[in-house]
């Protein structure tokens, strides 16, 4: 659409980029004599050992963990090179006639684990949103199949009835109803609007009473086992009226067909159902994915994506806009690091290459870059449009038919064409999710969005950023330990299973597109390898501290001014880059503990999982994350303190390593007082001390703490054992 003036603009932001670049610059440097350092001196080693009986393995190990540390920083570096931030302008958006349609596409799986009325207020904020009510449609995907679910959603769809006209009426921002309430947000003090909230509340809460009836009086259990079903909501007349007379947006039901003898392909699987069912019924250009419970905190969101897939400039080869995600249950210590900050930072330099990577939710992307109907003609033949698309032939008619179908009430939507785009089967032996460059959401890997997004920008298009001050996409972040931990170890399966294919950034990407950004997504799929380095770096210098064997230059030499330099550039640049987004020196150091804790244990089986995988011993498996509130678990979190209580399998790693470095940091300052050789081993006394002050929670937990949340007995009995077990493994036969 062509408009005389922009309808945004970027800025790159100079002040980050040149400290950036100069960051990059020194520690480069720095990184290089390290690696000399290292180099000369196994080489002595190798020379020497056979008269000296200097072991060769430590220097080894610490050696690799260093490269994978380094390889990953200079993987990371094309996200600074050039951050960008964007600005729209309201006042150029054509108006309401000339924007073009919307689908929105939700997607739950479980109720027991996605509550109900959570699922129904994301569903009530996409219907409500700032946009023309006739170019607006929501599609709610339910893979658990649940009555639960489809009944409560009739029940959503009657109050939004009553809801978006009253948000049209005063200009509500916050079209999420439960959220609206808790926040007691005031769009007018007049009487009429006072009296019209009490109205709108007191229809609200008859509404969450009928959704708990229908949850209490009906079996929530998932089926796995169901036919297609498809349905439009409206009222039994067929009227789609709200109280003003004017059209609510179009709302549908999506259960897909499930069988256990076919593959259901997650969240993409249910994405591509989605993507078919709507073009037979709205076939808007563009839609909106959202988790379900990742609610619309900002109307306007729809109509700010479109100041990017409007623009004509932009447009032509423009894939996807990306909102950040923001939660709104993240507390003041934000012990777990839930809100992201590192991912949001790295999407605005992304933005500088060629667009952030896809991001699960909150994203505007277009239906032709999934159908990727730019690699052919349109008289192209009718045999291989089926190959690429299936067997549908009304389905294959709306390809080309970018605009929304008449919504007719007598039109039969729940016909054989339908159930057939529905069905698990409609997939096989067409190029529906296949891996690369092909049609639909990716089924490849378990993280779909980053997949998906990583083959849209191999052919060529590009994406945008936008944060705006207000956040246009609220949702729940983890407020435990375990919580956090399984979501982690779940997205980085799905990296891994990119990183060991033959979709490996590194290998796949700099053929299609710039190597910079190849980098970036190798930076993310590599990242689970942060595990190797952190493990190494957790027993190894300990146990050398204990037998008398340095591993790093004594303080005289000028290489430990250089290990010094290498290990204090990299911590201020982070506090530099936390500070720089407005957060204080202690959110850089629970980013800094997260980020260990995920690497010693979410990494680590993420990896573990995906070999298996590999070699076919085991399936990569996903359940949805659990949504459902723990009121004792979320008052610990609001007070910042820990919440052990997950798998022994997370515990007893950190736990154990924890006791060796408190362990090795004693015994060792011990010796070194005794020897007087602190020259030597300084920076092997500093590694476990560091760790031993970083961790200080898990101390508490397994000795301060009596409450609910502290580490199990049990679990600091066995990794006691176990830390003893390999610290009498380090017999003394060195002596300093």
């Amino acid at each position: 659409m062509e408009t005389s003036l922009p309808l945004n603009d970027s800025h790159v932001r100079k002040t980050q980029l040149v400290i950036n670049r100069l960051h990059a610059f020194l520690h480069g440097i720095a990184l290089l004599c390290l690696f000399y350092y290292r180099i000369t001196s196994l080489s002595e080693i190798i020379k020497t050992r056979d008269n000296t009986n200097i072991p060769l393995l430590p220097h080894v190990l610490i050696f690799i963990s260093e490269l994978i540390l380094s390889f990953i920083w200079l993987l990371g570096q094309p996200y600074k090179w050039k951050p960008v931030v964007r600005t729209v302008y309201p006042e150029r958006l054509p108006g309401n006639e000339k924007l073009p349609p919307i689908d929105v596409f939700i997607c739950t799986a479980d109720p027991n684990k996605e509550p109900c009325l959570e699922v129904m207020n994301t569903v009530i904020s996409a219907l409500a949103l700032d946009y023309p009510s006739d170019k607006l449609h929501v599609y709610l995907s339910d893979d658990g199949g649940s009555s639960v679910t489809f009944r409560a959603m009739k029940q959503a769809w009657k109050f939004s009835k009553l809801w978006i006209p009253f948000c049209r009426k005063y200009g509500i921002k916050n079209r999420c109803p439960e959220a609206y309430f808790l926040t007691e947000e005031s769009a007018s003090s007049t009487t009429e609007f006072v009296a019209d909230k009490k109205e709108i509340k007191e229809r609200y809460e008859e509404f969450k009473n009928s959704v708990e009836r229908i949850a209490a009086d009906i079996s929530t259990s998932v089926s796995r086992n169901h036919p297609p079903l498809i349905e439009v909501v409206s009222d039994a007349n067929g009227s789609r009226m709200d109280t003003d007379h004017e059209e609510t947006p179009i709302l549908v039901y999506v259960a897909r067909e499930k069988r256990p003898s076919h593959p259901h392909h997650f969240k993409a699987g249910a994405l591509n159902v989605l993507l078919r069912v709507s073009a037979m019924i709205s076939n808007s250009p563009y839609m909106l994915v959202l988790d379900c419970g990742m609610y619309c905190n900002d109307a306007t969101s729809a109509c700010q994506a479109m100041y990017f897939h409007l623009d004509s400039k932009l447009s032509p080869k423009l894939g996807f806009v990306q909102f950040p995600q923001k939660f709104y249950n993240i507390s003041e210590t934000d012990i777990y690091d839930g809100q992201l900050r590192y991912i949001w930072q790295r999407w605005e330099g992304l933005d500088g290459l060629r667009g952030p990577i896809l991001s699960g939710t909150g994203f505007y992307i277009k239906r032709e870059a999934l159908y990727g109907t730019q690699k052919f003609h349109k008289d192209v033949d009718h045999i291989k449009l089926r190959n690429l698309f299936g067997s549908s032939n009304e389905f294959i008619k709306s390809i080309y038919r970018n605009y929304k179908l008449n919504f007719t009430e007598d039109r039969k939507f729940y016909d054989k064409e339908l159930r057939s785009l529905a069905s698990c089967s409609y997939d096989t032996d067409t190029k529906w999710g296949k891996e690369a460059c092909e049609v639909g959401f990716r089924y490849f890997s378990l993280v779909e969005d980053f997949f998906t997004g990583f083959n849209l920008h191999c052919e060529g298009w590009k994406s945008v950023y936008i944060e705006p001050s207000r956040p246009c996409f609220l949702g729940a972040s983890p407020t435990s330990l375990s919580e956090l931990l399984v979501q982690h170890a779940r997205w980085n399966v799905g990296l891994n299973q990119v990183s060991l294919s033959k979709f490996s950034p590194l290998v796949y990407g700099p053929l299609r597109m710039s190597t910079s950004q190849s980098m970036c997504y190798a930076e993310f799929a590599y990242s689970p390898l942060y595990f190797l380095s952190l493990y190494v770096l957790a027993i190894v210098p300990q146990l050398c501290l204990l037998r008398g064997i340095p591993l790093y230059p004594e303080v005289s030499s000028p290489f430990f001014h250089v290990f010094s330099f290498v290990f204090l550039s990299a911590q201020l640049k982070n506090v530099q880059e936390v500070s720089w987004t407005g957060h204080s020196i202690r959110t850089y150091w629970r980013e800094q503990r997260i980020w260990m804790i995920k690497s010693l244990t979410s990494y680590l089986y993420a990896t573990l999982d995906a070999v298996m995988e590999k070699i076919g011993l085991r399936k990569a498996s996903f359940l949805p994350k659990n949504k459902v509130v723990d009121n004792e678990q979320t008052k610990r979190y609001q007070m910042g303190i820990y919440d052990f209580q997950a798998s022994a399998l997370f515990m007893v790693p950190l736990c154990s390593l924890y006791i060796l470095n408190v362990a090795s940091f004693v015994m060792g300052f011990l010796k070194i007082l005794h020897t007087q050789k602190a020259h030597e081993m300084l920076i092997q006394v500093f590694i476990p001390l560091f760790a031993a002050v970083l961790h200080f929670p898990l101390l508490e937990g397994m000795v301060l703490r009596k409450d609910k949340g502290r580490v199990p007995p049990s679990v600091s009995l066995l990794s006691a054992l176990i830390s003893v077990i390999i610290l009498s493994s380090t017999s003394p036969v060195h002596h300093y």
